[in-house]
């Protein structure tokens, strides 16, 4: 019995995404914190300073193609927790607990990666980085004809 290669598709770009997507909730979840918390966490504090609600809730939206509602409740639930503080009426700002906790999950998701992406040759994740970009833009232009019709 020979074994092929699988060819890229969406069932094998899925299967990628949902597998490392459980490792990293595993990662996450003695921190007390989800994937979309995480990713909320993320552009916080990889903004560098206040950042208007509605900036961060787009950019997370735009970025995990959650809810913008889903969003907001996310971004609730991390000020509730003190990773987040509000900044005047209509911005939040990462906390020092929060960049804490963002620096230290990224350590540790990245030690995970390192060993998921090991000896896996450069220019293969070249080619596969080019051909995910190019399904990612195609899939956010058909998501927004999609929307709008």
């Amino acid at each position: 019995m020979t074994t092929t290669t699988p060819r890229t598709d969406g069932r094998t770009i899925g299967l990628a995404h949902y597998a490392s997507r459980a490792v990293l909730e595993h990662v996450l979840a003695p921190h007390g914190v989800s994937f979309l918390q995480f990713v909320t966490l993320r552009a916080a504090v990889l903004a560098d300073g206040p950042v208007e609600r509605g900036t961060l809730t787009d950019g997370v939206t735009g970025t995990v193609k959650a809810a913008g509602s889903e969003v907001r409740r996310v971004t609730q639930e991390l000020t509730s927790a003190g990773l987040l503080a509000a900044d005047g009426p209509a911005r939040v700002r990462a906390t020092d607990a929060g960049r804490e906790l963002y620096a230290t999950g990224s350590t540790e998701v990245a030690a995970v990666s390192a060993r998921l992406y090991a000896d896996i040759p450069e220019e293969d994740r070249a080619v596969a980085g080019r051909v995910l970009a190019l399904v990612t833009e195609r899939a956010d232009a058909e998501l927004a004809t999609l929307r709008r019709g």
